[in-house]
């Protein structure tokens, strides 16, 4: 059992959610800013990867394992019973991932493997820490998560390995998008229903949310199976088709969740809106395989839509929850949760080279809203007590 001795550094590494948390909403600040000029030509990356796949590798790969990582060492203390990681450790770990970003663009003149080593350091840290935990806790359960974290990892070298063999990543790009979406469709299904159902039980009589049942587990399983069949057969018919079907099972399942009866609470509203892009982008993919839509719109509904808003509705959820402050958006979160989903949206439906820009204008007024509202609550100690210990929120 890790010493309950009280903690008495600095409030940002004092829980693994406020170094991640702040190390992701302003990294997706800055990154899409750099992207933007990349994209236009006016800079150049001098790190291993073509400019698209750069792009696509710093959001699924760079923010999505912060927010990952910030979530993990939150929720494992409350699983485990033992006190969260901090000090030193959370402090290494946030270098450590600050140094694969630099490495990624390029920044240290390290070799293609070099870079791999580097960045791919950090997921495995991460899988290593959480098994720690988990097996000291006794909390054999939950040990199963850090299967979804080594598939992630496995994403991201096959990403790197790509690049190396062939200059480009294609395989990389799509495990890495179904390893994310996967986690979202593991994690929301987890937190979610059971946020939903606390909240209905005090808001008063009327549908609650099921259970996670039999439908559940084979809707997962068929969103898994259409996505490793996108991974391996991106053109394949039956890829469509298994992709629509895996959308519709998404649809249900987000209807058994009751989202409509959390209209008043911004907080809990957001992760049902959110989530309802995984869905979206899935029968867009199906319908993209089919020749029926651009792949950009498949892509950017899952990427903007589903990840971008979901991992901002749960980092503003665990931030203000596990800090003591009240579970209330407020107009800041839920700005910049409208910026995000604007995104998304305008994204997708004015293809053009403004629509681009106004996209990327929504994107990061998001998350520069998110990271200057969190920034105090992230790096201040709770208002209620200096040492945090691990509480169910």
């Amino acid at each position: 059992m890790r010493s309950h001795q009280t903690y008495t550094g600095p409030a940002l590494f004092s829980y693994g959610f406020r170094p991640m948390f702040l190390l992701a909403g302003c990294f997706a600040a800055l990154v899409i800013p750099l992207w933007m000029v990349v994209w236009t030509g006016r800079v150049m990356l001098d790190g291993p990867f073509t400019p698209t796949d750069w792009h696509i590798h710093e959001l699924l790969f760079g923010y999505t394992s912060a927010v990952v990582a910030g979530f993990l060492f939150t929720a494992i203390p409350n699983w485990t019973g033992r006190m969260p990681t901090r000090g030193w450790p959370l402090l290494l770990l946030a270098a450590l991932w600050m140094a694969g970003r630099l490495a990624v663009a390029g920044l240290f003149g390290l070799s293609p493997l070099a870079v791999m080593a580097l960045d791919c350091a950090f997921l495995l840290a991460i899988g290593a820490m959480v098994s720690v935990e988990i097996i000291a806790g006794r909390n054999w359960s939950n040990l199963r998560v850090v299967v979804p974290v080594l598939l992630y990892l496995a994403a991201n070298i096959t990403f790197h390995l790509e690049v190396i063999q062939t200059g480009t990543a294609g395989y990389g790009r799509r495990l890495g998008f179904a390893m994310v979406v996967l986690l979202i469709g593991l994690i929301g299904g987890r937190i979610i229903p059971s946020f939903t159902r606390n909240w209905l039980a005090k808001a008063g009589p009327g549908p609650l949310p099921l259970p996670f049942g039999r439908f559940d587990a084979a809707s997962l399983v068929l969103m898994l199976a259409a996505l490793l069949c996108w991974v391996a057969f991106p053109e394949a018919q039956v890829t469509g088709i298994a992709l629509i079907l895996a959308g519709a099972g998404q649809i249900l399942r987000l209807a058994r969740w009751r989202g409509w009866r959390v209209w008043r609470s911004a907080i809990l509203l957001m992760l049902h809106l959110a989530y309802a892009f995984i869905p979206a982008g899935l029968v867009a993919l199906g319908m993209a395989v089919l020749g029926n839509l651009p792949i950009a719109v498949a892509l950017h509904l899952l990427g903007i839509g589903a990840i971008g808003g979901m991992t901002l509705a749960v980092m503003s959820r665990a931030s203000l929850g596990h800090t003591g402050r009240e579970l209330k958006a407020g107009r800041a979160l839920t700005l910049a949760f409208v910026c995000v989903l604007g995104a998304a949206l305008v994204r997708v439906t004015v293809p053009s080279e403004p629509g681009l820009w106004l996209a990327a204008t929504l994107w990061i007024a998001g998350f520069a809203l998110f990271a200057v509202r969190l920034a105090p609550v992230l790096t201040l100690p709770n208002p209620a007590r200096r040492n945090p210990t691990p509480h169910p929120r």
